[in-house]
């Protein structure tokens, strides 16, 4: 689900500036726009950083003691790219990316948690991300590996809404709750998205603004994405607040010659990428959060509180 939207003047002013990025106010990266997590030094972006998650098989972590190694992949071999692509020499691990709501909830794309099956069968990690220059993260602390409790809800329409929300095993503990935006998020606003694009280590991408806000359940905005970036967290760069989840876009990748390179696009071409609207979210949030905390309870207890709360309605 990928392009690289980059125009002539955005590309100048990025050979111009160094990696370093700022929330609010305009976002500076990379000559495509993805950086990893050591290239900035931002407070506010490392701190969103640290509340995503990188959806990895439950098969692919192994913990010993303290430690979870990771199956990892070659990213550039195994995805039969040219040698001059961004990230040629990293590693990959995830299958799609997800954020921290609340103390162990995780909201992801719903195409990634299709069931409670598919649930179990995934761990949530977060670290997976490369902090210092050249030193690839092939594996993270134990403490770090979540694990499924429950598939709270989900929704996946092709032309709409695509969320997930997922119950931990545990309460998260080193990584604080993002905080999800209130009300519509308006056309050429300046967003960023943070995310596992092609199952990479974390990538911080921004440079680009919402196109279209007119769609039911979703907008189109022209993220720098791939398959892998589904379920990240996209965030308003003024606020830092979360105005979506990523989840659909263009192709990710064309042929030169024998090998793969990224499609690119200008900031205006192609289909754009597709972004679950958060106020979807907000919507669905408390009413689950309240069937999970009523089916935990005492089931005599239980049961005469929702008793108590049909009686109430008119």
């Amino acid at each position: 689900m990928k392009r690289l939207m980059i125009t002539a003047a955005v590309l100048a002013a990025a050979l111009r500036l160094t990696a370093s990025a700022q929330v609010d106010g305009q976002v500076i990266y990379g000559s495509d726009d993805r950086i990893d997590l050591y290239q900035t030094e931002n407070t506010k972006l490392r701190s969103m950083a640290d509340s995503t998650v990188a959806l990895v098989n439950a098969s692919s972590v192994k913990a010993e003691g303290a430690v979870a190694k990771l199956d990892v992949d070659p990213y550039g071999p195994g995805m039969g790219l040219c040698k001059d692509e961004p990230f040629y020499e990293q590693v990959t691990a995830a299958f799609c990316s997800g954020s921290l709501i609340a103390p162990d909830i995780i909201m992801t794309a719903g195409h990634c948690i299709t069931s409670d099956s598919s649930c179990a069968n995934t761990k949530f990690v977060f670290g997976f991300s490369v902090k210092e220059k050249g030193k690839m993260p092939t594996s993270v602390p134990t403490s770090e590996v979540y694990g499924c409790k429950k598939l709270l809800g989900r929704d996946q329409v092709n032309d709409g809404a695509d969320w997930a929300l997922i119950k931990l095993d545990r309460p998260v503990t080193g990584h604080a709750p993002l905080k999800l935006s209130k009300g519509a998020i308006a056309n050429k606003t300046p967003i960023v998205v943070i995310g596992h694009p092609a199952g990479l280590p974390t990538k911080i991408a921004g440079g680009a603004e919402v196109r279209d806000n007119s769609k039911n359940g979703y907008f189109i905005a022209n993220l720098d994405t791939y398959g892998g970036n589904s379920g990240s967290a996209v965030f308003n760069a003024r606020t830092g607040l979360v105005e979506g989840i990523l989840v659909r876009g263009e192709t990710d990748y064309v042929y030169r010659g024998s090998c793969r390179v990224s499609n690119v696009c200008t900031n205006e071409g192609c289909r754009g990428e597709d972004v679950t609207k958060i106020d979807v979210v907000n919507e669905k949030l408390p009413g689950l959060q309240h069937q999970d905390r009523v089916a935990g309870l005492d089931g005599t207890f239980a049961s005469l509180l929702m008793s108590v709360s049909a009686e109430a309605k008119p």
